[in-house]
């Protein structure tokens, strides 16, 4: 039996971590023959498939000033808790509507019951569930209790209830160990780990020309060694080791390239990168355009640039993060058969280095060592094959679309029977 999937989240645009895992999702659930519509107040998708609420994106100014009245604050006002009511029931009668126009069967609730962003939304959708026990996937990128801003609040009460709800007709997902064992410590509910994926069964696909177009307009020059720093420009990524790294490499023709924006997390990190890379005699790039989210159909138009324009002409890739909940770009970077230095985040140590890649690691600082196998790397195609060939033939048994279907189907299963 096909089901109408319901993805609900604030955001589906663009090519932040969750709207790329959403969209591998919906891939892999329209494999299996399923159909997918989405719910966002942010959305790039097919209008058809869409149900828009301006409402519900973070960023939306109602939102915003409940935001900003109850984090780094212990005491609420009661004007706050009615203004998160009043939105909160808004968007309770968008989220019915969404589900009626769609016949939705089954929920895909991305992050917004994991971290509160929007709690509004995060209230309205749990109390949906609960009134109406539609069988729910909550897939969880980032708990609150992992950042610092969300440490001081004055809604305790509404995190205890919403991110997440502890209610029987949803399974709860999460994408390493370390958040599995803090959700079941912290609130007694068990969940089960899908990694984020890729789709390694099939390599992926480059557009020659576009690629070529596009690293032309950055202004590089043919022998120029372009080394990628494939994230968004805030501080966890840690950037300020890729700039030491190019210092230490001492070679003008080598490149270091940013390929997002600065954006969610202000601008101040950005401006201190430039400055120091400066002050190292480093050739620091920023690329300020837009990406579009390369597993998402519906804007990929011939002439906007994805993601995947980016890896296939970079030399190497830096990816030096202090904290991920998982790590996208490390299995885009493998998935391009790129080298890559990584930083031995948490995560990283306890879900994905015993893996067995062959990798460049660094423990939190760079040690001449490090950079020598970076220098290495680069300057031996012998030794850069052998690296790139066993990270694929790694990541294909452990991070493909396969293993997202096998869970996808134990869910579906465990909600709806089998052969459905």
């Amino acid at each position: 039996m096909h089901k109408n999937i319901g993805f609900i989240s604030t955001r589906f645009a663009g090519t932040d971590g969750v709207t790329l895992e959403a969209s591998k999702w919906a891939a892999v659930f329209k494999q299996c023959g399923h159909r997918y519509f989405w719910f966002a107040g942010l959305l790039d998708r097919s209008p058809e498939h869409s149900f828009l609420v301006p409402e519900a994106f973070f960023q939306h100014e109602k939102n915003k000033w409940i935001t900003s009245q109850v984090f780094g604050k212990k005491r609420r006002d009661p004007a706050i808790t009615d203004a998160i009511h009043a939105l909160k029931t808004y968007l309770k009668k968008q989220l019915k509507e969404f589900i009626q126009t769609f016949e939705i069967d089954l929920l895909v609730a991305e992050n917004i019951l994991t971290i509160p962003m929007h709690i509004p939304l995060g209230i309205a959708l749990t109390e949906i569930i609960a009134e109406t026990q539609m069988p729910t996937i909550a897939h969880h990128h980032d708990f609150y209790w992992e950042r610092t801003r969300f440490t001081v609040n004055a809604v305790g009460d509404y995190l205890r209830m919403a991110f997440p709800p502890n209610l029987p007709n949803i399974q709860h997902v999460v994408i390493n160990s370390a958040a599995q064992e803090e959700l079941a410590l912290r609130t007694g509910i068990s969940s089960i780990i899908i990694p984020n994926v890729l789709d390694f069964e099939n390599p992926p696909a480059v557009d020659e020309k576009h690629t070529v177009a596009f690293w032309n307009s950055l202004g590089l020059k043919a022998e120029d060694v372009m080394l990628l720093q494939p994230t968004r420009i805030i501080q966890r990524k840690g950037i300020e080791h890729a700039i030491e790294l190019v210092e230490e490499l001492r070679d003008p023709r080598y490149k270091l390239i940013i390929s997002h924006e600065a954006g969610d997390e202000g601008f101040e990190y950005a401006e201190w990168l430039k400055e120091d890379a400066k002050q190292r005699g480093v050739d620091l790039r920023t690329i300020n355009i837009h990406m579009s989210d390369p597993m998402n159909p519906d804007t990929n138009y011939p002439d906007t640039y994805s993601l995947w324009d980016i890896y296939p002409h970079a030399d190497f890739i830096t990816y030096p993060s202090l904290y991920e909940g998982f790590g996208n770009a490390f299995l885009e970077a493998i998935y391009f058969k790129k080298p890559l230095l990584i930083n031995r985040y948490a995560t990283f140590v306890q879900d994905i280095e015993p893996k067995g890649f062959d990798l460049i690691a660094m423990d939190g600082y760079l040690t001449r060592g490090t950079v020598q196998k970076v220098k290495e790397v680069l300057e031996s195609p012998e030794r850069r094959a052998k690296m790139v060939d066993t990270n694929y033939d790694v990541a294909s048994r452990h991070y493909a679309y396969a293993v997202l279907r096998r869970w996808l189907n134990i869910m579906l299963t465990n909600f709806f029977g089998a052969n459905q």
